[in-house]
């Protein structure tokens, strides 16, 4: 007879378009605010993101940003130099990163899901490649939310590398398949779930947290624990 799976642990989640609104409604509004032609951002963002997210991982600038190999400044001025403004004109590179992200909210519904997990018992963590502005993120609600946070930039690895995945299980103290892993990139799932991690791909809030209650209550009972409705 095959051994049950062990009880689920923990969540580790992901930060932008899971704990704040979708990554593709923020950048949006920067295009619509900076009058960027949206032309020249798609020509050279989709290579970019393809080669950092899709089936073959190429080394692109998206790499070098997300594992802290460049600086911010150096980053902005590599995509700006790339982009035109709706009237022709160039795009301002100093402060790109923090306009692009400026629209960013918190999904208010997913931070109190996070707290509800954490009073539970369940160990949680932070698993976060970075786009810049370090001090963007709100890390005075870390200590409330997080037992452990990892950020890419910080440790010079991005997901979907496994070694970031590994680091993460580490520092949380549990095996992969002790832990939820969420995230919003599929890339990252398929490579998380590969590593042995139960997976929740992110679109909503509200979907989201009933795959998690789903998966916590089909998992092995935890003495203490208190239900997540």
């Amino acid at each position: 007879m095959a051994k049950p799976s062990p009880a689920l642990r923990g969540v580790i989640l992901d930060w932008g378009g899971v704990l704040t609104s979708p990554i593709a409604d923020t950048v949006n509004a920067w295009l619509e605010s900076d009058q960027i032609d949206r032309e020249s951002y798609a020509a050279a963002m989709r290579p970019w993101v393809r080669q950092a997210y899709g089936a073959v991982d190429e080394e692109s600038p998206v790499h070098a940003l997300e594992r802290g190999e460049v600086t911010d400044a150096e980053f902005e001025q590599i995509l700006a130099d790339l982009l035109v403004s709706i009237d022709g004109g160039p795009v301002q590179a100093d402060g790109l990163l923090r306009r692009m992200f400026a629209a960013s909210a918190l999904e208010d519904d997913m931070l109190d899901l996070v707290r509800e997990l954490r009073r539970s018992g369940l160990r949680t963590g932070l698993l976060s490649n970075s786009w810049g502005a370090r001090d963007g993120y709100p890390r005075h609600l870390f200590g409330e939310l997080f037992d452990q946070v990892v950020i890419s930039a910080e440790v010079g690895m991005r997901k979907p590398e496994e070694r970031i995945f590994a680091l993460a299980i580490d520092r949380i103290g549990l095996s992969p398949q002790e832990c939820v892993f969420v995230d919003d990139i599929e890339r990252n799932v398929v490579a998380a779930r590969e590593l042995g991690f139960v997976t929740v791909h992110h679109r909503e809030p509200a979907l989201t947290r009933a795959e998690i209650s789903r998966l916590l209550a089909g998992s092995l009972a935890t003495p203490g624990r208190a239900a997540i409705a």
